[in-house]
């Protein structure tokens, strides 16, 4: 069964856009298996960080929207965390509603 996913990178602004594009065509090769459709590119742009990550103030912003199955994005994930352009990312499960929070057991006896 696939799922629909975001995912959000934030590359090296010292890199070309056809550098980018062709690193999220490598990166997204591997959730395309069964796929229907092309993943939805996004270009944001160069922005400034809200804080230094890797010694870098500014960052090239990505949105992708793909659907794919669970099973290729262990693969998926460990290729882009390898790649030393890229200063984060996140994937998040598209059209998830947010979990409530964890009662803790036994916090209404602490504040007696």
């Amino acid at each position: 069964m696939t799922r629909k996913y975001e995912a959000v990178y934030i590359f090296d602004s010292a890199l070309e856009e056809a550098a980018i594009n062709e690193r999220l065509d490598r990166y997204h090769a591997l959730v395309k298996s069964g796929a229907p459709e092309a993943p939805a590119v996004t270009h944001w742009g160069k922005r400034t960080l809200a804080f230094p990550i890797k010694r870098h103030e500014t960052g090239y912003y990505v949105l992708a929207k793909f659907e794919t199955t669970p099973e290729s994005l262990p693969e998926y994930e460990r290729l882009v965390k390898l790649d030393e352009g890229v200063l984060r990312f996140l994937v998040v499960v598209e059209g998830q509603p947010p979990r409530p929070p964890i009662e803790r057991k036994g916090a209404e006896e602490d504040e007696e």
